[in-house]
């Protein structure tokens, strides 16, 4: 056994080096049942036949023990809302497993590897982003949290303030086929405007959509907003106290957008509408009588890695001028490492380059991937020893390049 030591992370593992190949369709039933299994569920014959899709979309990796597949990971070619420059190049990393059975013994490492390894020498998508089942894990691999979302829950008929304009036009139940027509034009009027949000194919949709719930999806559609939602029941001796479970929510403005709330929250037979996966600075909260009757709780989502410093950090536009000298660490991709001199002019536009200057900040690429959309500030990473400061003045400089106006958000889990 060796142990191997990130900043924050030791990792127990066997000198066992697992080998690592591109899959092809042959190999789809052997890593599927791999990924299933060690995330502890049973696919439906309907998640199989969605999985195969994504799989034949995607570029997946297989580590082998002699011809055993124990470990794979995927990667999607997604575009995503970055701030300032719109739709850009993102690898999403998908179905990242190890089978129960093989696990501490370099699998995930050598995944990990061979996806930015060949990100890089590719020159593809500079930048990789994922959504994770356990938080502790993609720190040492260089990725950094980038979004939150908060776990949101509004009993039945919580009031508005006199303020809000919910507008006069009708919200419609449609059925599945027709709401999508509605829904994809209003999404494709969002999406390039929000930041963290993708860019999404005709299998995306369906993807996203596929309706292996305990109840079916039920679709509330405004010219300018939707709702997709399913109703868990819930009887008591008091009456019907359904929950309204919300899985996504798109509006092109405030009065829509409160408009689709207000439809919600004054569904009959239901006591609580809830929504997993609310945007941070989503108004709703402002929008009640009584804040408090917003319950929230904040998690986890989006966690970004720079692929190569130079190519993705040029790919935002920022909101004030910097020009840094920044130290960064990357022991797991050596290429990012060293001094960088990044300039932003007065457009917003960076450049990136070697350097050879005196280091104005110290930190290291997963503290960049954290700082990427504008989701995570400057002043918590430096409160906790992640970032640096050697001049006075640099980190304010950073975080005034780094901020957005909007927090970022990302809707869709892949």
């Amino acid at each position: 056994m060796a142990a191997r030591t990130h900043p924050g992370y030791t990792v127990t593992m066997t000198t066992f080096t697992p080998r690592v190949r591109l899959l092809d369709d042959s190999d789809f039933v052997a890593f599927h049942r791999v990924v299933n299994s060690a995330f502890l569920k049973t696919a439906t014959e309907a998640e199989v036949e969605r999985d195969r899709v994504q799989f034949a979309n995607g570029r997946f990796h297989g580590a082998f023990d002699g011809d055993e597949l124990i470990g794979g990971a995927g990667i999607l070619s997604k575009r995503m809302t970055i701030p300032g420059t719109g739709p850009r190049a993102v690898a999403g990393v998908t179905a990242v497993a190890t089978a129960v059975d093989s696990r501490r013994r370099g699998v995930l490492t050598s995944l990990m590897r061979a996806q930015l390894e060949g990100l890089r020498d590719e020159a593809a998508q500079p930048i990789a982003a994922l959504w994770c089942s356990e938080a502790g894990i993609y720190g040492r691999f260089g990725y950094g949290l980038a979004t939150m979302r908060l776990f949101t829950g509004v009993p039945r008929g919580a009031a508005f303030l006199s303020t809000v304009d919910c507008g006069s036009e009708r919200v419609r139940e449609l059925p599945r086929e027709d709401a999508f027509v509605a829904m994809k034009e209003i999404y494709e009027r969002v999406a390039p405007s929000r930041i963290g949000w993708l860019a999404r194919t005709d299998d995306d949709w369906q993807h996203w959509y596929h309706d292996d719930g305990p109840t079916a999806l039920r679709f509330a559609v405004l010219s300018e907003a939707y709702a997709a939602y399913r109703v868990r029941k819930e009887w008591t001796l008091r009456g019907p106290q359904h929950k309204v479970e919300v899985h996504e929510i798109a509006s092109v403005n405030p009065v829509a957008h409160s408009a689709i709330w207000r439809y919600l929250l004054d569904l009959d037979l239901t006591g609580e509408v809830i929504y997993e996966n609310l945007a941070v600075d989503d108004p709703l909260p402002h929008m009640l009588v009584d804040h408090r009757a917003a319950t929230r709780k904040v998690g986890d989502a989006l966690w970004l890695r720079l692929v190569d410093v130079d190519r993705a950090l040029v790919e935002r536009h920022y909101s004030a001028p910097a020009d840094l000298v920044l130290e960064l660490e990357d022991a797991f991709c050596p290429w990012n490492a060293g001094r960088w001199r990044f300039t932003v002019d007065s457009d917003g536009v960076a450049r990136v380059q070697r350097s050879d200057d005196d280091a104005d900040l110290v930190l290291s690429t997963t503290e960049l991937g954290s700082l990427f959309l504008g989701g995570v500030g400057v002043a918590g990473l430096a409160g906790a020893a992640r970032i640096r400061e050697l001049r006075p003045g640099a980190l304010a400089a950073l975080g005034l390049a780094f901020s957005t106006e909007h927090q970022p958000h990302s809707p869709d889990l892949f």
